[in-house]
Formats: structure tokens, C-alpha cells, sequence
């Protein structure tokens, strides 16, 4: 039986040549939190969210979990299989800790202007490609 996906499912944005189905997340293991080593950047409003949801002050949040580069922020990784995983990316659920919080780059995700014309290599990372 074919497997089929409603129009109220799929997710687009203006200038992007594919639909994006966020149910895929639940089955793909987090392949866009893992991988090869990247920044995660947040922006400081993002971090004071983050802190309260997993109850830290900002202050112990940045230390622990913030790199800073120049005058924005990224969030560390953690050595994961082959590579890297961000901090918050649960590696026995394969799943983000901090989903509802997480930074805007990762609510952005498929959408990012590096994809806009290379729609081959966003399908290679995410299986709610469509």
C-alpha cells in the first residue's frame, strides 16, 4: 500500500523547488543534528530561552554549552559515531532535548539559503524531502 501524505503536511517556502514533511523527523534519527562538525548559532534571546527550559542562569548556560565566535554564538557538539552531534541532539532517542527551544537555524532546517539550489544534497540529509 502506498504511503500517502496530505498537502496540510508538507511545509513550503517561496524560492525553494521542494516540500518538506516534518512527520519525517520522527523516523530519520536526527541526521541534521549530526555529522560533520558546523556551528549552531543562536542568538542571545535563543540562549535565555534555552537556560530557563533546562533550567540554567545564562550565565552557567554560555559557560557550559556556548562557544562564541566573534559577536555571535554557537552551541557546542559532542563527539557522536563518526562525527559530531550538537550538545542537546539525545543520541539514545535520536531525538533534540531542547525541540521545543531550539534556535532558529534548526526550526529553518531544510529551508537554508545553502539548499535553495541544491536540492540533491539537502534529499542525501533529510528524508522529508519532497
Amino acid at each position: 500500500m502506498e504511503n500517502k501524505i496530505s498537502q496540510i503536511d508538507l511545509y513550503q517556502k517561496n524560492g525553494y523547488n521542494y516540500s518538506f514533511n516534518q512527520n519525517a523527523c520522527n523516523e530519520c534519527g536526527g541526521r541534521c543534528c549530526i555529522g560533520e562538525s558546523g556551528y549552531i548559532k543562536a542568538t542571545i534571546h535563543e540562549c535565555e530561552q534555552i537556560a530557563d527550559f533546562i533550567g540554567l542562569t545564562l550565565e552557567n548556560f554560555a559557560a557550559k554549552y556556548l562557544i562564541k565566535l566573534g559577536y555571535s554564538f554557537s552551541l557546542t557538539e559532542k563527539k557522536y559515531l563518526d562525527g559530531f552531534a550538537c550538545i542537546f541532539f539525545d543520541t539514545e532517542v535520536k531525538q533534540c532535548g531542547i525541540y521545543e527551544v531550539r534556535p532558529k537555524q534548526c526550526r529553518d532546517f531544510p529551508f537554508w539559503e545553502v539548499f535553495k539550489n541544491n536540492e540533491q544534497e539537502v534529499r542525501k540529509e533529510c528524508p522529508g524531502i519532497y
